[in-house]
């Protein structure tokens, strides 16, 4: 499966932004999807994940972002809301078949997010 990351860019503090995550190659509708997000000197963290009709939030993001799916265009979605400056990273979308094996990557979509 092939992951397309879209929809990144520049929002002052309090604003939105939605992210796409277009899949190919693969049908993901009944496979884990998530969101990850590695700022500048930081290491990689979870922001959100999908499955099974079950939802996570990393607190920091908890009440602001929400990910969904689009399984008509096998697409996953994060919609960000009330956006802070500490929201700044590169955001990955990632896909594994069930929670026993290895996420796929897409490349990165970069959201500045500006005080």
């Amino acid at each position: 499966v092939q992951l397309q990351a879209s929809g990144g860019g520049l929002v002052q503090a309090g604003g939105s932004l939605s992210l796409s995550c277009a899949a190919s190659g693969r049908t993901i509708s009944t496979w884990v999807v998530g969101w990850f997000r590695q700022a500048p000197g930081k290491e990689r963290e979870f922001v959100t994940s999908s499955w099974s009709g079950r939802k996570s939030y990393a607190d920091s993001v908890k009440g602001r972002f929400t990910i969904s799916r689009d399984n008509a265009k096998n697409t996953v979605h994060l919609q960000m809301n009330t956006l802070k400056p500490e929201d700044t990273a590169v955001y990955y979308c990632a896909v594994r078949y069930n929670l026993r094996t290895e996420w796929i990557w897409g490349q990165g979509t970069q959201v500045t997010v500006s005080s």
